[in-house]
């Protein structure tokens, strides 16, 4: 088997997952056995206080396909990918979740639909899900909003069973709980062809769920600074700076107005109360100095992205 160039990356993030390695690990050799193709399999161990170091450990002395990192704690989820995504040497690289609610079986059909229908990434959908609502009802109101935002008519963002281009994988950057927008990275990264796949979704047979709804809103402030990085990552003064420009143009027509009208008022001779005695004054004053800082925010912005390591990283398709 040709581990340095394979067909196929299997990428696995997993916490706390030793009853169900075994399974998962026979049913994917299975699989790409049945096909004729050469894999790798790579187990991220996201510092699991059970016995699955151990147990991968042991599927690596069977298969010498096996490979394993291990972080010396919890980090997260897209931790897990961004550093399978750097091991990763295959030319489609799949990712799925450890817990057997992702099947094996799907690999072939994501693999044709990359290297022969041209995706760049091709997500998964749960349409039939056995979750309970706790979790689908909030997952349902996320994808909707995340649709929206993003212009991807993707059904399941947060899937874990994706598969990608190699070049998708080594040109995007997960972090924090930016694996849940992966597309998104990738579409902002020039990766046009995303492509959706219904896939079968099994119970969770051991452990429990590490689903919690401080995951939800962690998503949607994700998903905020990931649209916000994208539209002004490289050039905060067009947020800032007009947001600031919009608010002084308020605070000034407000302060004009208020002259205006004590000007009209004394040339007509009619009661007249002073501008520092009514509130539109002080809105004016507020109005000015918020955009006064929200242009130097802007300012400020622009004199750290000049002096970023990656302000010049552009990714370049081909080259002769």
């Amino acid at each position: 088997m040709d581990t340095n160039n394979p067909n196929i990356s299997v990428v696995v993030p997993l916490y706390n997952e030793e009853e169900s390695l075994p399974e998962l690990e026979a049913w994917i050799e299975r699989v790409m056995t049945e096909n004729h193709f050469t894999y790798e399999i790579i187990f991220v161990d996201d510092g699991s206080n059970d016995r699955s170091w151990e147990v991968i450990r042991s599927l690596r002395e069977k298969n010498p396909a096996v490979r394993a990192i291990r972080f010396q704690r919890n980090y997260g989820k897209s931790a897990g990918l961004y550093c399978g995504f750097e091991a990763a040497q295959g030319d489609v690289v799949i990712t799925m979740d450890a817990d057997l609610q992702d099947s094996p079986d799907e690999i072939p059909e994501l693999y044709r639909m990359i290297t022969e229908e041209g995706y760049d990434l091709v997500s998964g959908w749960k349409k039939r899900r056995y979750d309970p609502i706790g979790k689908t009802l909030p997952s349902k109101f996320f994808n909707a909003t995340a649709r929206l935002a993003s212009g991807i008519k993707l059904h399941d963002f947060n899937c874990g069973l994706k598969a990608y281009r190699k070049k998708v994988v080594k040109s995007i950057e997960v972090y924090g709980e930016m694996h849940r927008f992966i597309p998104v990275l990738a579409k902002n990264a020039g990766f046009k062809k995303i492509g959706e796949k219904v896939v079968h979704h099994r119970a969770r047979k051991y452990g429990v769920s590490k689903f919690g709804w401080e995951r939800m809103i962690k998503g949607y402030l994700d998903l905020i600074t990931v649209m916000f990085m994208t539209r002004f990552g490289k050039s905060p003064m067009y947020f800032f700076g007009g947001l600031g420009t919009l608010m002084f143009l308020i605070g000034g027509a407000t302060a004009i107005y208020l002259i205006i009208e004590k000007l009209y008022k004394q040339a007509h001779l009619l009661p007249i109360r002073a501008v520092t005695d009514q509130p539109l004054f002080f809105i004016a004053v507020g109005a000015a100095i918020i955009g006064v800082q929200l242009f130097l925010a802007g300012f400020i912005g622009e004199l750290i992205g000049r002096n970023s390591s990656d302000r010049n990283r552009y990714l370049i398709d081909d080259k002769f």
